[in-house]
């Protein structure tokens, strides 16, 4: 994992219209952290304003103002990330080592992911850093309602940052946690308005960051929704929502995990993984999980974005007794039952291997 923890990270902020990305952006770029951080801002229209409110390094800002994150700002971004490493190279702009992206409010940010990882040479220099998400507690909870934009956004985050919560009411910073928490039960909230961000929280630790990748590894394992099988059927039975909101806009985004106690086959794991993925990529949003390997005495970190999965981190030893592997998902569509069943299926497959060949061993020792 050396050659890819040494890749440039390149972080997303993304977040619904008017929801404080550039407000924070701003307020992460006053950092000394961030002093070696070039910035890409992608905003939506002809006459892009956002850059201009932006004040890092001027020489490593560049506007993508494609407005669009889906083909054409994926040759934006591949483009813009060549030039500015050609740059970095030639000396032509001060060295930097980590990237901001900030999208436009009508982002999905999934292809931003999978440009970072499929490019051939973009991910030779680059990989895909934490995704983060502003998300406003005024006008929140409406916007999951009726923008599949927003839900994405937020279900695909590492990092939930709410904003405006000193002009919303307790109650609906309550309710909009919790709606969100049913799309994404893992990924820490901080909340902007009422205590100092900095970059450290948001960016500078994540699963492929040496200093950073145990912490990360806890916010995956720590207790919510997704280990509450109520919770994670929830979306399925519309009778436990209120009012509009229960469709998320036609979309079954939710959240759920699987536990597993006896070690996994790395193999059959692995073509499972893969097989999944190639036929439901776009509903599997993102798959995170700790695994036990048979045969292997420290764990196995998996990390994947809808079609694409980032090279296993292998982790220099586990942090208590529990020795479980956990599996998060977040999907669109698909039901836990069917993903537990079909994985079962293929250890199922992997154990009779292993028996049938023991069996062929003491067989052949018989002989």
């Amino acid at each position: 994992m050396t050659d890819y923890a040494g890749l440039i990270p390149v972080n997303v902020i993304t977040g619904f219209l008017g929801s404080g990305k550039t407000t924070l952006l701003q307020r992460l770029l006053a950092s000394p952290d961030l002093s070696d951080a070039a910035v890409l801002i992608n905003e939506f229209g002809d006459v892009g304003l956002d850059h201009h409110l932006v004040q890092p390094l001027q020489e490593n800002t560049v506007l993508l103002a494609s407005g669009c994150l889906c083909c054409t700002i994926r040759g934006d971004l591949t483009l813009a990330l060549r030039d500015l490493y050609d740059r970095r190279e030639r000396g032509a702009v001060p060295a930097f080592r980590r990237v901001l992206l900030e999208t436009t409010g009508l982002a999905d940010p999934a292809p931003v992911a999978f440009t970072l990882l499929s490019d051939p040479v973009i991910r030779h220099h680059f990989r895909l850093g934490n995704l983060i998400a502003t998300v406003d507690a005024v006008n929140g909870r409406d916007q999951l309602e009726r923008y599949p934009e927003s839900v994405k956004q937020a279900a695909l985050a590492d990092r939930l940052v709410l904003t405006k919560t000193d002009l919303a009411t307790e109650a609906q910073t309550r309710e909009l946690k919790r709606q969100v928490r049913r799309l994404n039960a893992q990924a820490p909230f901080f909340d902007a308005a009422r205590e100092t961000v900095t970059p450290n929280d948001l960016l500078l630790q994540d699963l492929y960051d040496p200093q950073g990748r145990m912490r990360e590894i806890s916010h995956w394992l720590e207790p919510g929704t997704h280990d509450d099988p109520a919770a994670a059927g929830a979306p399925h039975d519309r009778s436990r929502h209120d009012g509009p909101s229960a469709g998320l806009h036609g979309r079954d985004i939710h959240t759920f995990s699987l536990v597993y106690e006896r070690p996994l086959d790395w193999t059959a794991f692995g073509i499972w993984l893969t097989l999944l993925l190639h036929r439901h990529g776009t509903q599997v949003l993102r798959v995170k999980g700790i695994l036990n390997v048979a045969g292997m005495s420290t764990p196995v970190a998996i990390h994947g974005v809808q079609h694409l999965v980032h090279p296993p981190a292998h982790l220099p030893g586990w942090s208590g007794d529990d020795r479980r592997s956990r599996i998060v998902f977040i999907v669109d569509g698909l039901s836990r039952a069917r993903i537990e069943a079909s994985l079962g299926v293929f250890m199922g497959l992997a154990e009779d291997s292993v028996s049938a060949a023991a069996d062929r061993g003491r067989g052949a020792q018989a002989t």
